[in-house]
């Protein structure tokens, strides 16, 4: 087998990026949690609900362009996923992509999602 050199693999600055923007976002989800009452499960709704409205206004796309994974990944980057796949349906087929648009656009996570979870039901 031959030597990998890593350190000409990966691009530092965009990992970094990466880091600190999902890291960030992850700090708001903290702080939330830890400075209101707000249950996790309304700040799930949250998040994806801002990452959705950003998405469809076009501002989130900034920050994917800027961070990728770090943007794309967190709970804000599903909604913006959502969004934008309900916007480009509307444009390929009309009204009725909004909704099928985002349940095409989400289908790759929700399917990693199931599997994943499915041995845990069965104790595989």
């Amino acid at each position: 087998m031959s030597e990998v050199d890593w350190s000409s693999v990966f691009e530092w600055s965009t990992l970094l990026k990466c880091f600190i923007t999902g890291g960030l976002i992850c700090i708001i989800g903290q702080i939330l949690i830890d400075k209101t009452k707000l249950t996790p499960a309304r700040i799930l709704v949250i998040f994806v609900t801002l990452g959705a409205i950003l998405g469809g206004l076009g501002i989130y796309q900034y920050l994917v362009d800027f961070a990728g994974a770090g943007a794309t990944v967190p709970l804000t980057g599903f909604g913006y996923n959502l969004a934008k796949g309900a916007i480009e349906e509307v444009k390929n087929i009309g009204f009725i992509g909004a909704f099928t648009g985002g349940v095409k656009a989400a289908a790759g996570r929700n399917c990693c999602c199931y599997f994943l979870w499915l041995p845990c039901f069965f104790n595989f």
